[in-house]
This record gives C-alpha cells, structure tokens and sequence, in this order.
C-alpha cells in the first residue's frame, strides 16, 4: 500500500528495491527515521514486532491520530480546500499553540498534501483529489493496527539502543548528506556521525540509506556499498544514492 503522504526523501521510488535487500532472519523491524513511511507501508507486515520512529513530533503525531483516531481526523478534515490562502493560514496556525492533536495532525496533512514537491513551504498550484487522500486514512490506520505498530518519537541513538537485539533489523533512512536543510528537525554533522558509531556498533542488522556521497562512502568503507540509481522526483535526471549493510 502506499504512505498516506509525500516527504522530501519519501522511499516510494526505492522500497520496492530497498525490500529486496532485506535480510531474512529477523523477527522485530525498527524504521529509525520513518519519515513517511514508505517502505513500512510496502508490506502488510514485516516482523512480528515493528517500529516506527521520527525526530517531527508533527509527522508522529499524525501518524498517531491516524492509528488511533482516524474517524475524528477524517471529520475534522472535511471541508479543507485546495487554495492558496488556505495553506498559508494553515501553515501559520501550526506555530500557534493551544489546537488539539486532531487539529495540528489535520493541518500538517494538509499542509503537506498541498505544498509543492512535499516541502511544507510552498503552496503546490496543482490539483489534489483531497476525498480519496481523506478516505485513504481508514486503510493506514487498519495497517497500523493490524500488526500493532509501535509509533516512536526518539533520537535515533536513544532508540537503536533499546531496541537492539541478535535478531533486531533497522531501516535508517537519515536526513542525507549536504541536504539537511530541506528538512524540518536539524540534523548536523556530528548526528551523521553518531549514526555511523551506534550502527557500528549493533548486535542486529541495518540496511541505510543514503545519497551518492564522498563523506557517506569514506564514512561506511568498512561495510557493504552497493551504489544505485533512480529518477529525481523533483526536476529531470538521476539521482544516485547508496545501500550500506552490516550483512
């Protein structure tokens, strides 16, 4: 099935490839960076324990309300158009404090739904089918609830930590290379390289993505680098990326 939204980075164009390359002994599935979840959503179920975690407390708490509440976001979100001002308003109300979590999740789908190429920051000028993207959020949530996914909101090392088992599998998507400033939590060097020391260090397997980068290649020498490419979903060409395993 597919993410019930688009980020910057989002896997649709990649998970069908990333899944391939999973290993195949695992029995709990941790996305370290979970962003919009498209690898997640790519199976029904990809262990007995799954794990979901993101640094936006926004995109978690979407996620939430979609497990939990999907009927009362849905309501909430009838009646939200596709125009100009609409974003604008929307987007400066999720600075404000004082909404529910039903009303921040509402706006942030939104508000991501009508940005261009998924920013958050620009209004999209482009038609959106609002309906079926609302109705859609009754399939995510029995996908949630299904295989009973853990939604986690915790810094990346925090979590690998306690989740980490012989038998504990992570997908790290990270915020890439040189590109941190297209999203929303601050992701510096020093985080590339906290990274680096606790997937480094791990009893479990990781699959990471990242971009084609010379940093990210001399970073992860001593693993497996396997170089790939894909469509750039923002402009014409390629984009190249890396799968880095510890199997």
């Amino acid at each position: 099935m597919n993410s019930p939204i688009t980020r910057i980075g989002g896997k649709k164009l990649l998970r069908k490839t990333i899944c391939e390359r999973f290993p195949e002994d695992f029995d709990r599935y941790i996305e370290v960076f979970g962003g919009a979840g498209w690898v997640l959503f790519y199976k029904d179920k990809h262990a007995k324990l799954e794990v979901y975690n993101d640094a936006d407390g926004e995109l978690v708490n979407l996620m939430r309300c979609i497990k939990y509440h999907a009927g009362e976001l849905q309501r909430e979100l009838d009646g939200y158009c596709n125009a100009r001002e609409f974003f604008e308003d929307i987007s400066a109300q999720l600075d404000m404090r004082g909404l529910t979590d039903i009303q921040r999740a509402a706006r942030y789908f939104m508000r991501m739904k009508l940005s261009f190429g998924a920013d958050g920051r620009t209004y999209g000028c482009n038609t959106k089918n609002l309906s079926n993207a609302i109705e859609y959020l009754t399939d995510v949530q029995h996908r949630l609830l299904s295989a009973s996914v853990v939604i986690e909101h915790k810094d990346f090392e925090n979590l690998i930590k306690v989740y980490d088992r012989p038998k504990a599998f992570f997908y790290c998507d990270p915020p890439y290379h040189t590109t941190e400033k297209y999203y929303d939590v601050q992701f510096s060097e020093d985080d590339h390289m906290r990274l680096y020391n606790v997937l480094s260090a791990i009893k479990g397997k990781f699959l990471l993505s990242y971009n084609d980068d010379e940093f990210v290649r001399e970073l992860y020498k001593d693993f497996n680098v396997v170089a790939l490419e894909r469509n750039n979903n923002l402009s014409t060409g390629k984009f190249k990326e890396l799968i880095i395993t510890n199997y």
